[in-house]
């Protein structure tokens, strides 16, 4: 198979809701593009192409929300949340034969997504809702709105996103780089084509489940007895070598909040100077009780890469 694409298909975090307000505009480097993002007068978040299509200014740097769309600060074109041409200053009519690319994006969970699909442009599933999708779990406490201390970015790492899901079952980690007395058991795991689930025990008490949507967008909900806390993890490609991953954390409004938020923040940072060092292994040598674990969930993420171009160089014309 050998490294896994950095184009893989899905839905990739690339802000938190917070960062935008109505008339914000906000330059992204993802997927090795330039793209723009800004929150529209009617509030709604919308992602472009950074680069005008007059004569290539960069939307995200000096254009701003206006009615109707994002301006660009060369020459004043106005484009669209849907990418059309929908005002030119000085002239009577705007263009229609051109427009720039536009990104499906969804705000929802106090994130901000895009969707992206080489071949598949249009979204093949929905982001999920957190309080929907973990309704038992979620709904019987109260969590605080996702404030600063709530989330972490870490930047420029270079692994490909896969790396950073296969985490989740790779259970002996837990021992050595978190420091938990027994490793976790995956006692559940079940898959369709956009979603893996997974429950993992750690001994005495409630399991831990996990959920990933595709490569780019994960949760992880755990029980401590006085309280519940949830984690999403979305690693999202850069460029050709590198991923930003945004963690966000949501946990219940119990006793000892900002201990036990403290607690699971460290559990990621723990993972992040490994991940920074660590290079993905094509074929690896694996234990045999671990094998069975790997060997599921890599099949379930092989399918969210486009098929292989043919050599066109073994082509007998």
């Amino acid at each position: 198979m050998g490294l896994p694409s950095m184009r893989p298909t899905g839905w990739f975090q690339v802000a938190w809701s917070a960062d935008l307000d109505v008339g914000d505009v906000m330059a992204l480097h993802y997927f090795g593009e330039d793209l723009v993002a800004f929150r529209d007068l009617g509030g709604v978040v919308r992602v472009l192409d950074a680069h005008c299509r007059h004569l290539g200014a960069d939307l995200s740097h000096g254009g701003c929300v206006v009615e109707g769309g994002i301006q660009c600060p060369l020459h004043g074109w106005v484009w669209g949340g849907d990418g059309r041409n929908v005002h030119i200053p000085y002239e009577q009519c705007p263009v229609d034969d051109r427009s720039v690319r536009t990104w499906a994006a969804t705000e929802l969970n106090e994130c901000i997504y895009i969707w992206h699909g080489t071949k598949q442009p249009d979204p093949l599933w929905p982001v999920p809702d957190m309080y929907r999708e973990l309704n038992g779990p979620v709904t019987r406490h109260y969590f605080r709105p996702v404030g600063p201390d709530e989330k972490q970015f870490f930047g420029g790492i270079a692994v490909p996103p896969q790396l950073v899901v296969e985490n989740t079952v790779d259970v002996q980690h837990y021992r050595f780089v978190h420091r938990v007395p027994l490793s976790p058991t995956v006692i559940a795991a079940a898959s369709n084509a956009s979603t893996w689930h997974a429950k993992l025990a750690f001994g005495g008490g409630d399991p831990v489940e996990v959920w990933w949507y595709g490569v780019g967008l994960g949760f992880k909900c755990e029980d401590h007895g006085d309280g519940r806390q949830i984690v999403s993890v979305c690693p999202t490609p850069v460029d050709d070598s590198t991923i930003d991953v945004f963690a966000t954390y949501w946990v219940s409004e119990d006793v000892d909040y900002d201990d036990r938020l403290a607690a699971v923040k460290r559990l990621l940072a723990d993972d992040i100077p490994i991940w920074a060092h660590q290079r993905y292994q094509d074929d690896p040598v694996l234990a045999p009780s671990e094998a069975e674990d790997f060997r599921h969930l890599r099949e379930w993420a092989s399918g969210f890469y486009p098929s292989a171009q043919p050599d066109l160089r073994s082509v007998t014309l």
